[in-house]
């Protein structure tokens, strides 16, 4: 039996010394800082737990604030540091630099149209409105409306880092392109729980952002395409839900913005 286990450790330890150390991290830390937004992140751990503990405020803003920074923390503030600190990586090639700005600002012209008309389109879906806004009080109040968008915005800057940046650019060393479809399997599964036709979009969806961001060699320009496409969801689905209106035609938008700021 020790005969034939030796041969195996033997081959084992040849295995693992060939295995890239960077990406072996990132491709571990990142579904454990995934795992801990989940876990620590939810907002009924925040007010069951935290805020009783730590005598925070139990209010259903502080628990949307508290969801929003954690992923932030998580998803940016902590690989960043493993991959500049850990790995003496240059902000550059990790992602942070400004990249081909020109040509991500000109991807962004173009997509800000379609995802207006896509948004509009798909807000007329209840299921999309059963769950957009998530924070419900937005939609009877622009003012919160506007807090918790400039509160998801720090949300997505978390987001994208973490698959955007250093998953692909924590593995590009060693994968080469093929890290663009690895940060896109994460990014995919955790839209399962979505309507179906997010959840479909999200494969397509996680590919090109994935490029875009390769491409433009930051992943800066990940934030502001998937801000404006849930901002621009959000606000059609606010407007549909204070007038009761789902039509497509030029004439409900027209009633929508009429009357969607007047109740």
């Amino acid at each position: 039996m020790s005969g034939r286990l030796a041969p195996e450790l033997h081959r084992l330890r040849r295995a693992l010394q060939r295995l890239d150390r960077q990406a072996v991290v990132v491709l571990l830390a990142a579904p454990l800082l995934a795992y801990l937004q989940l876990l620590v992140g939810r907002r009924t751990f925040y007010l069951d737990t935290l805020a009783p503990a730590l005598v925070l405020p139990a209010t259903p803003l502080a628990a949307w604030a508290w969801w929003t920074i954690l992923q932030g923390v998580l998803g940016f503030v902590l690989p960043v540091a493993l991959l500049r600190l850990g790995f003496r990586h240059r902000a550059a090639e990790i992602g942070l630099g400004a990249g081909d700005l020109r040509f991500g600002l000109f991807v962004l012209a173009l997509y800000v149209p379609v995802v207006l008309v896509g948004t509009w389109v798909l807000s007329a879906d209840p299921a999309f409105q059963a769950i957009n806004p998530r924070f419900r009080a937005a939609v009877h109040d622009w003012g919160m409306f506007l807090l918790y968008e400039l509160l998801f915005l720090v949300y997505w800057i978390g987001w994208e880092y973490l698959w955007r940046g250093f998953v692909l650019f924590g593995t590009a060393p060693a994968l080469g392109l093929y890290a663009i479809f690895v940060q896109m399997l994460p990014f995919a599964a955790l839209h399962f729980n979505k309507p179906a036709a997010e959840a479909l979009l999200s494969i397509p969806g996680g590919l090109l952002l994935g490029a875009l961001v390769w491409r433009c060699r930051s992943f800066w320009i990940a934030v502001p395409i998937h801000f404006v496409q849930m901002l621009a969801l959000d606000f059609w689905c606010t407007l549909r839900l204070r007038t009761g209106l789902n039509g497509l035609d030029p004439a409900t938008l027209w009633h929508l913005l009429q009357q969607g700021f007047q109740n």
